[in-house]
């Protein structure tokens, strides 16, 4: 069992499993075709609140992951789903269209659930 991240905009490979977007907005430009996305999954996004607060700005990196910890923690329901999804599929990738490959929101969630598995 997988979890992987990877750009919505980067091409869908047969090994990515089960595609989630885990964005709150629909990534601008990319037809949902194209995109090929299993399920959008806005809700476990970020906060409209911390999404604006971090802006993708690298130096407020750890306070954004303890912030969005947080907010994880009273999402239990969307994050038991996509252990689920992992459990069924195998290979779960967690999709963002941010340009930052290192530090975006699909990256927090991805150790925010391989924490919660217990790191198998």
């Amino acid at each position: 069992m997988v979890f992987r991240v990877k750009r919505v905009y980067d091409v869908p490979s047969s090994g990515d499993g089960f595609r989630v977007l885990v964005d709150r907005l629909w990534p601008r430009g990319l037809d949902r075709g194209r995109a090929r996305v299993d399920l959008w999954m806005r809700e476990v996004a970020p906060s409209d609140e911390l999404r604006r607060w971090f802006g993708h700005d690298a130096s407020k990196w750890e306070e954004f992951r303890r912030r969005y910890f947080e907010e994880l923690g009273e999402k239990d329901e969307l994050v038991n789903a996509i252990l689920e999804l992992e459990k069924w599929m195998g290979v779960v990738t967690l999709l963002f269209s941010a340009r930052d490959l290192e530090h975006n929101n699909a990256v927090v969630l991805m150790e925010y659930l391989i924490r919660l598995r217990g790191g198998r």
